[in-house]
């Protein structure tokens, strides 16, 4: 199917060919018939991404600061392979579509194929022939509406939104200030609620348009004020909706000034906040910010995990301001017809986008695309033709996230030995990307196509509910498998992949990368190859993460001990040279729902040998301070490991200090070895052993909601 893109590095929009996004079970499949280009916001993301690198940092400071916080937290080469990686993917472009529902998920309600809707969000509504949205992003739309005008349903969320933070009366006087695609929809809606609308803008053409829908024209000279002033008897607007898009403040001053007593400014487009005290201050004027949408956005639990809001207490979500967009339309309140100025078939998006970039005077608001109907699209993007080593394994992929694209991808190819067959990612679109730079030979968005593939070992990197399915599936299938941690969340799918593992030859491997770690093989040569009794010392300075963060999603993510700690449980028993056979485990009092959730544990970890490792995992340490210190005492002689970079050898009449000139975490190694043990057949961890890693792991939550320690089974 086709979509269209944009590259982070150099701005550059295309329509590619990507296979079909797959729908899932709390999500629909639609079939796009016309989505909109918003002038202005999409107008900003291609003038920053073709800017260069000095031009980005010096128009987003903010982001600069989170990669300078991202190289004190997991260190200088690992940020730079994150935002060179981020710079070269290729980016979905648009966030508003109309078409009909081709199939629906199995929790989704109230829609069924054949139904038109339309459809929100950064992440789904994008220009392309088939999107995939959650259900909390889908409206009907209502009988009698031209679907191109259903396309304009989240920019109306978003104006909706803006007047509903505004509360306007019937007979209240506002000015709206900035006359695009947006401002326009709120001078239209202002006079829909009974208001007296004034609108300026830079453009008088912009400004006869609103004219035309009702509204008082101004120009914002010198005179708006003056102006306003006589046209509303001395007091000043009830009201100022700012709607306008410029690094300036200008806007926020002339609010102010415009302002009655106690009346309020509502800022929906992206302008400077510079809030000049005085008059602020001085009328107590409310000044609120609108946030998209509405309630609901940058929720993952509202927008991907489904969960609605209750009708009494969020009256209006941004489904359902989208809904009353569509409603408004249907009645005939709304106008969107003369607001769309261009039209052009999705294969011509670079000749949009040229207008949409344009610096001259023709006027271009409701930018649409159109997508026609066509065959079934192929659900099989071939990217290049493969031309294989004699002896080489065929690698393939599920899943091309950061960590894949980052830190696995690169090492696999310097690896002569490795030939690329097929890779998969759910949107597709990240599949062909990622396939096309790295040289696979085809991409497809169904994992059932890598499982019947002609492919040897499959990588599966998706998010952490998938795994346990995946490895199972794979391991059926015949493939050797690898999957990134943890390797399931239950016990339940611990006792599937037990019983997969005795069925299959295939080798597995979970990857718990830092037994790999060059430091860390130092380490246990200079503590010796002997299994005698050890005690380990682990401390994870994790960090925060969002509670909306998907590994915060019991479902999906499993929480940070499942899903991150089992990294260290698997150090642990590396080091100690023995697997555990008891766990027990206290928290910091945090205020999470339940124990999967914690995230400041102290883990004791018993091992058949009579090791003891105690692993702390803490998220609300200082940014400041390295991630990872590893101790471990045996036999009159201990060694340190600082954060992978430094370790230190203490025996009973010297010391010594090995410093790595970067960070490794090991992922070159196990990439490396887990080949080599393929092609020998010698599994490279035993699989006794990585069972035991994943129970004890699990065991952890079970212990933290005893409050017993938990024999190992």
């Amino acid at each position: 199917m086709k979509q269209i893109v944009q590259y982070k590095k150099n701005g550059l929009i295309e329509v590619v060919d990507v296979p079909e996004p797959q729908i899932t079970r709390r999500s629909l499949k639609v079939r796009t018939d016309a989505s909109l280009i918003s002038a202005g916001t999409e107008r900003s993301s291609v003038e920053l991404a073709e800017k260069s690198l000095a031009g980005k940092a010096m128009a987003r400071p903010d982001l600069v600061r989170k990669v300078v916080d991202s190289m004190r937290t997991q260190g200088i080469q690992a940020t730079l392979e994150t935002v060179r990686n981020r710079l070269q993917a290729a980016s979905p472009m648009g966030y508003s579509i109309a078409g009909r529902v081709m199939e629906v998920g199995a929790d989704v309600a109230g829609l069924r194929p054949g139904d038109l809707v339309a459809g929100a969000g950064v992440s789904y509504a994008n220009h392309a022939e088939v999107v995939v949205l959650p259900r909390n992003l889908a409206v009907p739309i209502p009988e009698g509406v031209d679907v191109e005008h259903a396309a304009f349903a989240t920019i109306g969320a978003i104006a909706l939104q803006g007047l509903r933070q505004l509360e306007p009366a019937i007979g209240e006087n506002f000015l709206v200030i900035g006359l695009g695609l947006i401002g326009q929809l709120t001078v239209q809606l202002l006079h829909a609620n009974g208001c007296r609308v004034f609108a300026t803008d830079l453009r008088a053409d912009l400004i006869a348009m609103a004219e035309g829908e009702g509204a008082t024209g101004l120009p914002s000279d010198g005179a708006l004020v003056k102006r306003l002033d006589d046209l509303t008897g001395g007091y000043g607007v009830d009201g100022v909706v700012i709607t306008a898009s410029t690094e300036s403040s200008k806007p926020i001053a002339v609010a102010g000034e415009v302002t009655r007593e106690k009346g309020r400014v509502v800022v929906v487009g992206a302008v400077g906040l510079e809030v000049p005290r005085a008059p602020y201050y001085g009328k107590e004027i409310d000044l609120r910010i609108s946030r998209s949408y509405g309630p609901g956005r940058y929720d993952p639990l509202y927008e991907e995990g489904g969960v609605d809001y209750p009708y009494g207490y969020v009256r209006f979500t941004e489904q359902r301001n989208m809904a009353a967009f569509l409603r408004l339309i249907a009645e005939g309140r709304i106008r969107v017809g003369p607001l769309i100025t261009h039209r052009f078939p999705v294969d011509e998006a670079s000749r949009a986008y040229d207008v949409v970039k344009s610096g001259d005077d023709t006027l271009r608001l409701g930018v649409l695309l159109r997508y026609p109907e066509r065959d079934a699209p192929s659900q099989r993007i071939v990217l290049s033709k493969t031309v294989p080593t004699k002896g080489a394994l065929k690698v393939s992929f599920i899943g091309a996230g950061n960590y894949a694209t980052a830190k696995l991808l690169p090492r696999l190819a310097k690896n002569q030995s490795v030939t690329f067959e097929g890779i998969c990612t759910g949107t597709g679109l990240s599949a062909q990307d990622v396939g096309k730079r790295i040289g696979f030979h085809f991409a497809v968005a169904d994992p059932e196509d890598i499982l019947k593939s002609d492919t040897d070992v499959i990588f599966i990197c998706t998010r952490h509910d998938s795994h346990a399915d995946l490895v199972v599936r794979a391991l059926e299938a015949g493939k050797h498998v690898f999957v990134e941690k943890p390797l399931c969340l239950t016990s339940e799918e611990l006792e599937r992949c037990r019983e997969a593992l005795s069925r299959n030859s295939g080798h597995l491997l979970v990857g718990f990368n830092r037994r790999f770690a060059p430091l860390t093989d130092k380490v246990m040569q200079f503590l010796g190859e002997d299994s005698a009794p050890s005690a380990v010392q682990i401390r994870v300075n994790a960090g925060s993460i969002d509670r909306g963060h998907w590994l915060n999603d019991p479902e999906i993510g499993g929480g940070r001990i499942i899903g991150e700690a089992c990294h260290f449980v698997d150090l642990a028993v590396r080091l100690c040279r023995s697997t555990p056979v008891e766990v027990f485990a206290r928290s910091v009092a945090d205020s999470v729902d339940s124990p999967l959730l914690a995230q400041n544990v102290t883990i004791t970890l018993t091992m058949a040998n009579g090791s003891v490792a105690t692993i702390g995992y803490f998220a609300s340490g200082g940014a400041r301070m390295r991630k990872e210190y590893v101790e471990v005492f045996k036999g009159g002689r201990s060694a340190v490991i600082d954060d992978f970079i430094r370790a230190t050898f203490y025996a009973e009449s010297h010391s010594s200090t090995v410093k790595s000139r970067r960070q490794d975490k090991g992922q070159g190694a196990m990439i490396a070895l887990f080949m080599d043990s393929i092609r020998s057949d010698q599994p490279l961890i035993p699989n006794e052993e990585l069972l035991q890693v994943s129970a004890a792991t699990i065991q952890v939550v079970d212990a933290l909601a005893t409050g017993l320690p938990q024999t190992i089974t």
